[in-house]
């Protein structure tokens, strides 16, 4: 699996003109699925993002976690995250999970994360959303399970 973790100050989904999920201050999470990936993968990359100390403490140093400043995470699939770029000037996708299985392990990363975070809001799995955020930082990491 493979996310990019956006810290920010508030977030949106649109689809079709309609906003379908937003939050506060937290986390945009856009989060691909390879095709190699099951629920072990998703449980190892979300409990690294929960524990990333990367919000800010009073001193202004990224000393906290998104549960010590009871903050709010917004999950949008994105299998673009698997793009091959390394031959011509079309991206391949073949690394991206088949969509049933990227929707099934979203949908439970989705679960994993309101366990343990009272406000996760999501877009819609394979509809084309429109994703408005408010960079706090701006601050952005990228992490790959195969790298955890």
């Amino acid at each position: 699996m493979r996310a990019v973790i956006q810290r920010v100050l508030r977030s949106s989904v649109v689809i079709d003109g309609e906003t379908v999920g937003s939050i506060g201050q937290g986390y945009l999470i856009l989060l691909g699925v390879g095709h190699n990936d099951g629920h072990a993968e998703a449980e190892k990359l979300w409990h690294k993002i929960f524990a990333l100390r990367i919000m800010e403490d009073e001193n202004g140093k990224t000393n906290r976690s998104i549960d010590d400043v009871s903050g709010e995470v917004l999950v949008v699939s994105q299998f673009t995250l698997f793009a091959d770029c390394r031959r011509g000037r079309r991206p391949s996708f073949t690394a991206a999970g088949a969509p049933d299985l990227a929707n099934e392990l979203y949908e439970y990363f989705v679960s994993l994360a309101r366990a343990d975070v009272s406000h996760v809001a999501t877009g819609s799995f394979g509809a084309d959303m429109k994703v408005e955020l408010v960079n706090d930082g701006p601050f952005t990491i990228v992490l790959d399970t195969d790298d955890l």
